[in-house]
């Protein structure tokens, strides 16, 4: 249950995003594609998009240092269409624009679209209890990036005190070069009451024959209104023994198909950022 946002957006352009959104749950049923993430996040959250609803999660710029090369991730886009009752489907991708010129040429990685499911609705679908949800689909090829298609699911877990909420994600992957992959993440979010409130994120990723990560990002996520959220994030890394320092920085907002009178829920979680792995 996401929010709304925008609806001074012009028509044409809700059109277009609406038709996208119907094209990518007829694709995705045909071909698939991976599990996303929350902003500013590396995992997710167990909510998704009303029906009808369309949520646009975007990072205009962003810089990513691993070792000592270093890249502009600009921007990271994903779109959210609310297709069912509990179902969403999820297109996405970012740019990365390396800075030295060891990296390479530009890129277009982490690309996908995939369902995610509200498997039982609680506190985030203002239901009592803790909210559950998976996400499942392939891995798509980038551009200049990893070539092969590969395979994702991932559980979610989300619960919500007086205190604040947390999200609890347990993924496992087919990497996109064959290679079994396995990703553990914890999110802790400050009180919802809060007009700003502090993030913290960690996991532990491990991809067998090739790369072990541990991550920790603390950040703040600021609810300007009910249909709009700006984020800010820092994370730190270590992957395979070399640093990783990321700056994160974006926003989210929502808002109804046109000509869907019915009103949006206050109060919601805005999804996925940090894309799949």
């Amino acid at each position: 249950m996401r929010q709304n946002r925008t609806r001074s957006m012009p028509c044409s352009l809700t059109a277009l995003l609406v038709w996208i959104g119907r094209a990518g749950a007829v694709a995705i049923c045909l071909y698939a594609w991976p599990a996303a993430a929350y902003r500013p996040f590396d995992g997710t959250d167990a909510a998704v998009a009303d029906v009808n609803e369309i949520e646009i999660e975007l990072q205009p710029m962003g810089w990513q240092r691993i070792g000592s090369p270093s890249a502009l991730i600009a921007p990271e886009v994903v779109f959210n269409y609310g297709f069912a009752e509990r179902w969403e489907v999820v297109l996405q991708t970012e740019m990365v624009t390396p800075i030295t010129q060891v990296n390479g040429p530009p890129s277009l990685a982490a690309q996908g679209a995939f369902l995610k499911w509200v498997v039982r609705p609680g506190v985030l679908q203002d239901q009592p209890g803790p909210s559950i949800a998976m996400e499942f689909g392939p891995l798509l090829p980038g551009v200049n990036a990893e070539p092969g298609v590969g395979f994702s699911w991932a559980g979610i877990v989300s619960q919500r005190w007086d205190w604040g909420t947390a999200h609890f994600n347990v993924q496992t992957n087919l990497t996109r070069d064959h290679n079994a992959e396995a990703f553990l993440d914890v999110i802790l979010e400050g009180p919802w009451t809060w007009k700003v409130r502090p993030v913290f994120e960690t996991f532990y990723d491990k991809v067998w024959t090739q790369a072990e990560t541990r991550s920790v990002l603390v950040g703040a996520i600021w609810q300007v209104d009910k249909d709009l959220s700006l984020d800010a994030a820092f994370r730190y890394a270590v992957q395979n023994g070399h640093p990783v320092n990321e700056i994160r920085a974006g926003l989210t907002f929502a808002f109804k198909e046109e000509g869907d009178k019915t009103p949006m829920k206050p109060g919601v979680t805005f999804g996925n950022w940090g894309l799949s792995h």
